[in-house]
């Protein structure tokens, strides 16, 4: 899989991947439950993960930083004007893939 960034919305149970190209083409979106997560980035190739700073985004980061990717923590009211639609999981992590992407 050709990923260049991700949004990931981190939740209890079910965790929202959206992932684009270095085009911006849409190439991931799925949903994965926790005992995934791990399994699923340490099989990508490195890659910059955008996530909203909350209290487990210090835990994943370390996780994900530790399978070679570059991981940005954000605080949620800078994802907000990114978000397209209604606001629910795969939306929230879009509109931070969205703003990961942003220097």
């Amino acid at each position: 899989m050709n990923v260049s960034t991700i949004g990931l919305d981190l939740a209890k149970k079910v965790f929202q991947v959206h992932g684009v190209d270095k085009h911006g083409q849409v190439v991931v979106r799925k949903a994965l439950k926790r005992a995934e997560l791990a399994e699923f980035f340490a099989k990508l190739p490195p890659c910059l993960i955008g996530m909203e700073a909350c209290g487990t985004a210090p835990y994943w980061g370390r996780k994900l930083e530790s399978f070679g990717h570059t991981v940005r923590l954000m605080a949620p009211r800078l994802v907000k004007p990114y978000l397209t639609g209604e606001k629910n999981d795969a939306n929230d992590a879009a509109a931070i893939c969205g703003q990961s992407a942003k220097p």
